[in-house]
């Protein structure tokens, strides 16, 4: 059999008409029947272009003439747009990113789950989209001796000099302007990623919407920081509402951004703000929705979703800072929440007391092992409440809830990708999918926030029941996205590429996410290791999109 070649090859010029957008916010079309990606192009549009890769099942590249314009294409408002990668869709207008995503949500659940007969509602968006974020964490660098501080542009490490983030609140652009300022003005270096020296890594403001109350978080490797009391006196003297200065230290070569210790330098340690009726303490580690109107809108559906009447147990699995368990109970008669990270549920337990809720319990845990605890003590939920990283829920988790069998399942996703390859395991033991409601969180950029209701339903007699013992259940094959080898298979099928554990390291460092411990940078100094090519970190990258894992 003669393998089939590409229609294209590399650096062709072809038109091709865009039919939709793809996880990142780019054009996908076809030119001859064959797919390609092309970015900053938007559906209904014929583009020129230039491929600057080509693959066996796809092309991408770039625009040089849009033949013919989309008419929700506008200007985007910000001067960094093109070279930032902070947004993705500030070329099309708002009422466009609000039918898209709600496309992006209906294809994720019909393709990737294989679901049908789920209603996708239309998306709730803001009045307005701008200025949005209470928290952003913008890394420092040293370019051609400037300090750099900002975003990092597509796909890259490189920092883009920032110096107003327009879905940013004001409080934490100045944090930014001020940080650089005192940088520059006192010699402070930037950390270099590749040697490992260097004093500030990130600088993070959190803004409370309601309260006006601001923190300001710098990320050093070091512990002492040079002339740092002419940094509290800058910041308090330009940052209005200014409660909190905190530093965290990570001295890890490691492109996670927060380390575990946290030392203020000025006022408290934490911050409040206040969703609904609830107050809520906020901490530099503590998970805490970044748009804050538009998390009302999430957690009132989440509630309705979950339609209490007083009588039922909750369990919220990835609770944060109690947000949604505080929620959901003003409406149940008892909620457990679940959290990994302490300073969130430290934070749990004093919203909790603050709002003078009692019928709320907070687990310190990673919820793929207290879920089964939970269970076997004898706690039947009624209702169980997801909101997993972007990797979607552990697979144990998933089987747990599926064997102790609670009458609804409301799932709260940042992924549609992750969430439609878990609502298809709960849909294959027993669950049906009633309804998805998008939730535009993030405007300007591809991302989007859905809240799903599951109702137990009858299992497909075709289907296996799963049935298990939580006492001598195995779970060590269960893991958070995917495999070293599950990566590697994938990407060998789909590119034809074969990808080595190092390679596949060196993306997650990129895309900050986690690496194991046999896979970290060598100890040894002066040892050069090579470097993952451009057409593998791609395909790794691809990786890592099916996976859930981005």
């Amino acid at each position: 059999m003669t393998k089939q070649q590409p229609p294209f090859k590399l650096n062709d010029i072809i038109e091709v008409n865009i039919t939709g957008l793809g996880s990142s916010g780019e054009g996908v079309g076809k030119a001859d029947g064959f797919t390609v990606f092309v970015h900053g192009a938007l559906p209904g549009e014929k583009v020129s272009v230039k491929l600057f890769q080509v693959k066996k099942s796809y092309a991408s590249g770039r625009i040089l003439n849009i033949l013919e314009e989309s008419p929700q294409r506008v200007k985007p408002q910000c001067v960094f747009y093109e070279k930032c990668g902070g947004c993705q869709l500030q070329h099309l207008n708002y009422e466009g990113q609000l039918s898209v995503k709600r496309q992006q949500v209906k294809d994720a659940i019909e393709r990737i789950g294989h679901i049908t007969g789920c209603e996708v509602l239309p998306v709730l968006g803001m009045e307005n989209p701008w200025h949005y974020r209470n928290k952003m964490q913008f890394p420092a660098a040293k370019t051609e001796g400037k300090i750099q501080i900002g975003c990092y542009a597509a796909l890259t490490h490189n920092v883009i000099n920032i110096d107003d983030c327009l879905i940013q609140k004001q409080a934490n652009n100045k944090i930014m302007q001020v940080v650089r300022q005192w940088m520059q003005q006192f010699n402070i270096s930037a950390y270099d990623e590749t040697t490992g020296k260097g004093v500030v890594r990130h600088v993070m403001g959190r803004a409370g919407a309601k309260t006006g109350e601001v923190m300001a978080v710098i990320v050093t490797a070091c512990y002492d920081i040079p002339h740092a009391g002419e940094l509290v006196t800058m910041l308090k003297t330009e940052v209005d509402g200014l409660k909190s200065i905190v530093q965290n230290i990570n001295k890890k070569r490691t492109n996670i951004i927060m380390g575990a210790k946290n030392r203020v330098l000025y006022g408290k340690s934490t911050i409040k703000d206040r969703l609904g009726n609830l107050k809520f303490n906020i901490s530099p580690l503590s998970f805490f929705q970044v748009n804050s109107a538009q998390t009302e809108k999430l957690y009132a559906t989440a509630l309705d979703f979950a339609a209490l009447s007083g009588k039922e147990t909750v369990i919220d699995c990835y609770c944060g800072t109690g947000t949604i368990s505080l929620y959901l109970a003003q409406k149940a008669r008892k909620v457990y929440g679940i959290e990994i990270v302490e300073p969130a549920i430290k934070d749990a337990n004093e919203n909790a007391k603050a709002n003078n809720i009692a019928n709320a319990e907070f687990i310190c845990g990673d919820a793929a092992v207290e879920m089964p605890a939970l269970l076997k003590s004898g706690v039947k939920p009624d209702t169980v409440l997801l909101d997993p990283p972007r990797a979607g829920c552990d697979k144990k988790v998933l089987a747990a809830i599926a064997g102790v069998k609670p009458e609804k399942i409301v799932y709260v996703s940042c992924n549609p990708a992750s969430l439609a390859r878990d609502m298809a395991f709960l849909t294959e033991n027993g669950y049906k999918a009633v309804k998805a409601q998008p939730v535009d969180m993030f405007p300007m950029t591809s991302h989007i926030e859905t809240v799903v209701l599951l109702s137990k339903g009858e299992i497909d007699s075709k289907k296996v029941r799963v049935e298990f013992s939580l006492e001598n259940m195995d779970m060590s094959g269960f893991q958070k996205g995917a495999t070293y080898p599950q990566i590697k298979e994938y990407v060998r099928e789909h590119s034809g590429l074969k990808v080595s554990s190092l390679y596949i390291s060196q993306v997650k460092r990129k895309c900050g996410l986690d690496v194991g411990q046999n896979y970290n940078l060598s100890k040894k100094e002066n040892v050069k290791q090579p470097q993952c090519p451009p057409e593998k970190e791609l395909a790794i990258r691809e990786a890592f999109n099916y996976f859930g894992m981005l």
